[in-house]
């Protein structure tokens, strides 16, 4: 019974020389990590307006403005895709499902009801805008007609 029980301690005793040997090798000795963009895999529900702006620079992630043709024609965040809410469930090819999507609107309304839409078809990283379009333009961010 002895000799097991050295076996087993021998095995923790090198497995955490191991754990601490690894350890140390990202240790001082590492650069200090820069400041950078939100990462888009950890995002809550509702986004707001400047973090979607910092997140429109990565190419995994996807805005689209759920308004209507004459209000997205009035003023849109630039760069984004036009899905009216009464299309999206006809264009779901469009909208690709290993990618962070963020939708938008005027206020925040339809593209909340627009994200639980996309969630029930099984967009797993699928996220509202909060204020909408009139979130955006508050916050002081570049609008296009």
């Amino acid at each position: 019974m002895r000799i097991e029980a050295r076996k087993v301690w021998s095995g923790v005793i090198v497995l955490m020389i191991v754990a601490l040997a690894l350890s140390a090798c990202g240790g001082a000795a590492s650069a200090p990590v820069a400041e950078s963009a939100p990462v888009a895999t950890k995002l809550p529900d509702t986004v707001d307006p400047k973090t979607v702006s910092e997140l429109m620079t990565q190419d995994n992630v996807v805005v689209i403005d759920v308004r209507e043709p004459s209000e997205y024609a009035q003023g849109h965040i630039p760069g984004v895709a036009l899905i009216p809410m009464g299309q999206v469930p006809d264009r779901l090819n469009e909208i690709p499902k290993d990618q962070t999507v963020i939708v938008t609107c005027r206020s925040g309304n339809r593209s909340g009801q627009i994200t639980e839409y996309l969630r029930g078809q099984g967009y797993t990283n699928v996220h509202n805008m909060q204020g909408g379009i009139l979130g955006w333009q508050k916050a002081g961010l570049p609008v296009e007609q």
